[in-house]
């Protein structure tokens, strides 16, 4: 089997620093910023609020921030692979409401279909994956917008909620395993255990990447840029624990956020459905013409969609130790949407990565906190959020038409 690379460009060796400047700034031209303008952002306004927010750089305050992206975060994974495809659902946050009432229906002590340990987590996870493929086979099956089949489910799922608890009102959630996923913190040592098991699988991934790159004879072409990142997010894992155990420690929910961004960027870059999605999100008949199950890929995707939602739903439902009728309500879903396309991810497809989900939610998440700080209302904090969505759609729509421009 042929193995084909990307053209290595020549460069100044002597003045890689030259080099890599020049390049930069053909990617800026070309409109290739990546995540550099979200985390440039995200740097500014932690600064900001650090110097004017009363207790902003506090571990109680860091921790907060943590879990209070954690369900966003969650759905907002399932909400890239839809906007790879080009596609969108509005309907994961009702649909993360419906799982957190089934989990809580099923742990009810009084309940004849009462469940204990993790099963109630795992059988709503189940209904919520197979919820997201029912909801995928109309679009892909039947051809039915996205938009149409979402905007049903979000109020037959709203609905569904509804009836389910009816006149008895919220169901106090007594299930610890439910309740940990959102207030579990591991002890002091434990965090320097889980920092060291993270550090060594990114190592080892760095070095099997390289060693791969090696083997096929693709040069490195500013091996000081690898390094500097390797030393930026070591360090950056030892801060946070640091930070985390000088008040409760490692909080559960942001090493499940861990899990999935690496689990899922795994499944985008590394295995052949994840170059489908891109390749379906770019152009979908190019990819049928190319052999790829399009259906499958959609169907798929919503299911991810589906399981994603699910695990938002039942870690918010842990957040709160119960469920409502209002549950999914808010601003939920415009926050897990808004972190997506705010963190990188493109709403035209076939363009953005797992880690947009983490980013955008932190910006969503770090703003609400620091303006929540300051005692504004929540009215103008609607109105912040929403002119940074609009501020990314238009970075991304402007970087479409240079890279239109410039052919990549």
């Amino acid at each position: 089997m042929s193995v084909t690379t990307e053209p290595v460009q020549e460069f100044d060796v002597a003045n890689p620093e030259e080099s890599f400047l020049t390049r930069l700034w053909e990617n800026f031209k070309g409109g290739n910023l990546g995540s550099a303008p979200v985390i440039f952002g995200l740097t500014i306004i932690v600064i900001v609020f650090g110097f004017t927010a009363q207790n902003f750089f506090t571990a109680v305050n860091f921790i907060n921030i943590i879990t209070q992206m954690s369900g966003t975060t969650m759905l907002a994974f399932g909400v890239v692979f839809v906007l790879l495809l080009g596609e969108i659902d509005l309907s994961i946050a009702y649909l993360s409401g419906v799982a957190g009432v089934m989990a809580a229906e099923l742990q009810k002590p009084d309940s004849g279909h009462h469940f204990t340990g993790i099963w109630p987590i795992i059988i709503a996870l189940v209904i919520a994956t197979l919820i997201g493929a029912f909801q995928g086979s109309f679009v892909a099956l039947i051809g039915v917008p996205a938009f149409v089949v979402t905007l049903a489910g979000l109020l037959a799922w709203q609905g569904v909620i509804q009836v389910t608890l009816g006149a008895a009102g919220p169901i106090i959630i007594e299930n610890r395993w439910i309740n940990y996923t959102a207030s579990y913190f591991f002890s002091a040592t434990a965090g320097w255990i889980i920092a060291g098991v993270l550090i060594a699988l990114y190592l080892l991934s760095v070095g099997l990447s390289l060693r791969g790159k090696r083997r096929h004879g693709v040069t490195v072409r500013y091996p000081w840029l690898v390094v500097a990142k390797v030393i930026a997010i070591v360090g950056v894992t030892l801060l946070v624990v640091a930070i985390c155990n000088h008040d409760r420690g490692v909080p559960l929910p942001g090493l499940i956020i861990i899990f999935f961004l690496l689990t899922l960027t795994y499944i985008t870059k590394r295995t052949t459905f994840g170059r489908h999605v891109y390749a379906v999100g770019g152009n979908a008949e190019a990819a049928r013409r190319a052999g790829i199950s399009v259906p499958r890929i959609r169907i798929i995707v919503f299911m991810i969609s589906g399981f994603m939602a699910g695990v938002g739903g039942v870690m918010l439902a842990g957040n709160l130790r119960s469920v409502a009728p209002d549950q999914g309500g808010g601003t939920l879903l415009l926050d897990a949407i808004s972190a997506a396309v705010i963190g990188g991810t493109s709403l035209f497809g076939g363009r953005g990565e797992v880690r947009s989900a983490v980013l955008g939610s932190a910006v969503i998440a770090t703003i609400q906190n620091g303006l929540y700080i300051f005692g504004f209302q929540p009215g103008v904090i609607y109105i912040t959020t929403g002119s940074i969505l609009l501020f990314a759609v238009t970075l991304d729509t402007i970087a479409r038409r240079r890279q239109a421009k410039t052919g990549r």
